[in-house]
């Protein structure tokens, strides 16, 4: 017991400084390429190597940020509610709009994965890699994949959307509130929802929706995925 709560404390004083330091870093330079999601990272992995804390050890003492994760996830409902009366006007094309993104987007993983020979076990974690990250390991789990890797690709994929989203918004003149924060959010997730927030309410509480959305969708359409990815 003794030896599971050290274990526990430092691995939450290991990520603890790693945020700090990310946002420190973030906050000094005000780039996006230098977004805390990545720099924290590889601050986390600096700092085991450097107390040789391995990888089982570490997973094993942060299960609690794992839990806070996931309910900061769920606090993305409450902009929802604010904008609910919005939201009910506009569902149809909200809905249908993100689901038409996934469906392109996982289409396209498939398919180029079976273009390049990608292996049997990257396919599947990469199907899940555009919703946000504890339901995409949640997801990958469950079709077979390697969920470490699927973390990545959701990371990965997140901060080229936060970084790319804004660009295009400029060069495609694509200034409706609403589809910049469904965009933003369907395509960097929890990232993406959070930036979106700094734009307004209204263009947060749509990328809000795009995750809610993206995720369910996902949820449904990822054993189709499954069965087509072995054909």
């Amino acid at each position: 017991m003794e030896t599971l709560v050290s274990n526990t404390a430092l691995c939450t004083v290991i990520t603890c400084s790693s945020y700090a330091i990310g946002v420190r870093v973030f906050e000094k330079f005000n780039k996006n390429w230098l977004n805390p999601l990545y720099t924290v990272t590889i601050a986390v992995i600096c700092l085991l190597a450097l107390f040789h804390v391995d990888y089982d050890r570490y997973t094993s003492g942060s299960g609690i940020f794992s839990l806070l994760l996931g309910t900061a996830t769920v606090s993305l409902a409450v902009p929802l509610y604010k904008q609910i009366k919005l939201l009910k006007k506009h569902l149809p094309i909200i809905i249908s709009s993100v689901a038409c993104g996934m469906l392109a987007g996982v289409a396209c993983i498939v398919l180029l994965a079976k273009g390049v020979d990608l292996n049997q076990e990257m396919t599947l974690s990469l199907i899940p890699k555009s919703v946000t990250a504890p339901i995409a390991v949640s997801i990958s789990q469950s079709l077979g994949g390697i969920p470490s890797l699927t973390v990545l690709f959701v990371i990965t994929s997140g901060v080229f959307s936060l970084i790319t989203g804004p660009l295009f918004f400029k060069w495609g003149q694509i200034n409706s509130r609403m589809a910049r924060g469904l965009a933003l959010g369907a395509s960097a997730q929890a990232l993406g929802a959070s930036r979106a927030f700094e734009w307004g309410e209204l263009e947060g509480a749509m990328g809000s929706m795009a995750v809610s959305i993206s995720a369910l969708f996902m949820t449904l359409i990822s054993p189709f995925f499954f069965h087509l990815s072995f054909v």
